[in-house]
């Protein structure tokens, strides 16, 4: 019988592509998702009962104990970017981690992946950088053999970065952001799940891996290169970071009188305290290199997905033709 690798959250940005990379290898995957429902589409990733979503919450041990029987594998690409209701940072990155490497090691399980990130610090005034540190520390503790990944900024299609921004430059002129100054170093999904697989495949050393593209650029920069991709022109100003905080501190209150119901998925604070930071490998940190993977370039993926925030959309290309026949 062919082996078994469960990915909790394997249905989300990450964890799909390394869900279809292991289907391809002839593993059996097991999708761990809180709503199993809405992870159907990742059934098609492999023949028949191969890829399949189960349902299971890293807050809870017999959840996770039962998505964990019988694996010969397991990867936590589980993470939260803003805090929501019972899904706060220390619940589900430091604690919920934990609690996976811990059940791991029981049931027996012979490999781990843990998908964390570049800045992950115990020592960080951002509490998304700290419980990654603590998520870290908690697998190394229970799973010493872990391979962990940390990535900088993850581009691809279903990101919600460049994504992100670029749905902004259709509602106005203006393109404001926070620590344009502070420089990234984007890197592709599907390199980050290659990676991914190497550890569950045992061809990669235990212990980190800090994954980084091969272009470090700033904030700044990024968005006149998204721009030049949309072909948009927009004002892209770099605001002070006290405005952006006076605008976080508004959000989040907004969200706490309306106990929930209206979430602050636009700016917060923590996430102003990491844009003050740079997000890039450490000098001397384990990385693609040591995987023996060459990491994709920005250019050659962003215009792939990007097209639908063109003026013309999918026939941007075609107005342009026929804008230069009128000229000529």
């Amino acid at each position: 019988m062919s082996k078994l690798v469960t990915i909790f959250g394997g249905s989300g940005f990450v964890g799909r592509y390394i869900a279809r990379r292991m289907a391809k290898e002839g593993w059996r995957v097991r999708v761990a998702v809180r709503r199993p429902n809405e992870a159907i589409f990742v059934r098609p990733y492999g023949v028949v009962g191969q890829v399949e979503p189960v349902m299971a919450n890293i807050r809870d041990d017999a959840s996770v104990a039962a998505a964990l029987h019988g694996a010969d594998a397991v990867v936590n690409c589980v993470g939260v970017l803003t805090e929501r209701g019972k899904n706060g940072f220390d619940a589900v990155q430091a604690e919920g981690a934990g609690r996976i490497a811990r059940l791991a090691a029981a049931e027996g399980v012979d490999r781990m992946v843990q998908i964390s990130a570049i800045g992950a610090d115990p020592d960080s005034d951002s509490d998304y950088a700290r419980t990654k540190a603590a998520g870290e520390a908690a697998v190394r503790e229970h799973f010493p053999n872990a391979v962990i990944l940390r990535p900088s900024i993850i581009f691809g299609a279903e990101d919600q970065f460049f994504n992100r921004f670029a749905q902004m430059t259709k509602f106005g002129p203006v393109l404001p952001l926070f620590g344009g100054h502070s420089r990234f170093q984007p890197v592709y999904v599907d390199d980050v799940a290659q990676a991914a697989v190497k550890g569950v495949l045992g061809q990669a050393e235990p212990g980190i891996y800090e994954l980084g593209g091969p272009e470090v650029e700033t904030l700044h920069d990024l968005m006149v290169k998204m721009l030049g991709v949309i072909r948009r022109r927009r004002l892209i100003v770099n605001l002070p970071f006290w405005v952006g905080w006076l605008m976080a501190v508004g959000f989040g209150t907004l969200q706490a009188v309306t106990l929930g119901l209206v979430h602050n998925g636009i700016l917060t604070r923590d996430q102003l305290r990491q844009l003050r930071k740079d997000n890039v490998v450490s000098e001397g940190a384990k990385g693609f290199a040591d995987l023996g993977i060459e990491p994709i370039d920005m250019d050659a993926v962003l215009r792939d997905y990007l097209w639908p925030f063109r003026p013309g959309g999918q026939y941007s290309d075609q107005q342009a033709s026929a804008r230069n026949l009128r000229n000529t």
